[in-house]
């Protein structure tokens, strides 16, 4: 085979490896156990996404409302950011550092998913709720 095709090729050579369906319940070793951390927190994310942006939609008429929310959702993130940084540092290098760092982000976003979660349930005439019903 000439080198110019093998060259064009290789990217599909291992393309279903990297595709490849990983079965995180059955993880043994570390390399997966991190990707497996990344995907969870990954999901995590996106719900938060999710809650949040049906916060700001609701806020849409109470745009100081709605710029008080953004700051603190800017430092929250800080926070985890930090906090797991630091949760994660006596591991700091090594190869078990993503997973202690992602089950951190995991955790610490799932928790900010329900307290905001919590917005979006506020009965009529809550006067202690910043988000009116839908």
């Amino acid at each position: 085979m000439p080198p110019r095709l093998l060259l064009a090729l290789t990217p599909f050579l291992f393309t279903p490896l990297a595709h490849a369906a990983v079965d995180c319940a059955k993880a043994n070793d570390q390399a997966t156990m991190n990707q497996c951390a990344g995907q969870d927190f990954k999901a995590a994310d996106k719900e938060l996404n999710t809650v949040y942006q049906q916060i700001t939609a609701r806020l849409k008429d109470n745009p100081d409302g709605k710029k008080l929310l953004i700051s603190a959702q800017r430092a929250w993130i800080g926070f985890r950011d930090t906090e797991c940084k630091f949760s994660a540092s006596g591991v700091a290098g090594g190869s078990v550092y993503p997973l202690i760092y992602r089950n951190c982000m995991t955790s610490m976003t799932k928790t900010r998913v329900e307290a905001l979660k919590q917005y979006l349930r506020c009965e009529e005439g809550d006067m202690s709720c910043p988000v009116p019903g839908a």
